[in-house]
């Protein structure tokens, strides 16, 4: 009797997303009659050939260059600020127990929900009144919103784990402290590092994109070439982009490999 009740639930969610696509379609008003005319075309095709070709002399591949290892050293410390405090967070977000500690899961709940609800370019506009421009806000930017996200997954999985080993050890009279750093600590390692790896990932991304608010790295040289409209220097620092992500999604996933075995 089960099965049709969740295969008529799974229609139902299915009809319901559908339906809101169809209401997006129609409330957003979007001009897809204009945007494939064919003298848009032509204009948009001509756009994108002025791109060509990139800027390719040694001072400006050199700045490239520099530039790439900001965002890279944004993105890295911002990620790894961003894990240390996701495992604070966790351990209070996964904890139960009585009424005290049932308000310090909901407060840090409530706060981990609170710092990845801000995107990462609001956090940067934010900090830049205090911080001014540079990375510096950039990189406390992606670590405030990354701490949300990897709080959260680190929560999910402390809470996940096998309960045997820590129920072992706490009847041998073991504290909470020595608790999580041999029972629990030992079979979530692997998935925290891997939840790490891929928000670095992201935010390769998200620090390129925080150079346009003044956060330093390839997005500020991008905002600053692209709004002279220097296609050519905009199309080295394109491709700069491409390259950096690239590289790093292999890393990663290698990594996450060698984790994963």
């Amino acid at each position: 009797m089960t099965r049709p009740e969740r295969s008529w639930s799974g229609w139902l969610v299915l009809a319901g997303v559908l339906v809101l696509v169809v209401a997006s379609f129609a409330s957003l008003g979007l001009h897809w009659r204009e945007f494939f005319a064919p003298s848009e075309l032509v204009k948009l095709a001509g756009f994108g050939a002025s791109f060509f070709p990139p800027e390719m002399s040694p001072a400006f591949l050199r700045r490239t260059l520099q530039a790439a290892g900001e965002t890279i050293a944004m993105s890295l410390l911002g990620t790894v600020l961003a894990a240390v405090a996701g495992v604070c967070m966790a351990l209070p977000a996964s904890a139960r127990g009585g009424r005290v500690v049932a308000l310090l899961h909901g407060g840090a709940r409530l706060l981990l929900n609170a710092l990845r609800s801000i995107p990462e370019l609001v956090w940067a506009s934010l900090l830049l009144i205090a911080a001014g421009l540079g990375p510096f806000p950039g990189t406390l930017a992606l670590a405030l919103h990354t701490t949300g996200v990897l709080g959260r997954l680190f929560a999910e999985s402390i809470e996940n784990a096998a309960p045997g080993p820590a129920l072992a050890l706490r009847v041998r009279g073991a504290g909470r402290l020595r608790v999580f750093l041999w029972a629990t600590l030992p079979q979530v390692l692997p998935q925290l590092l891997s939840y790490s790896l891929y928000r670095w990932e992201n935010n390769i991304r998200a620090a390129a994109v925080l150079g346009v608010v003044g956060a330093g790295g390839l997005g500020q040289m991008l905002y600053y070439h692209l709004g002279l409209f220097q296609m050519h220097e905009t199309c080295t620092v394109l491709l700069a982009m491409i390259a950096l992500v690239a590289i790093v999604d292999a890393v990663s996933f290698a990594a996450r490999r060698v984790l994963g075995r």
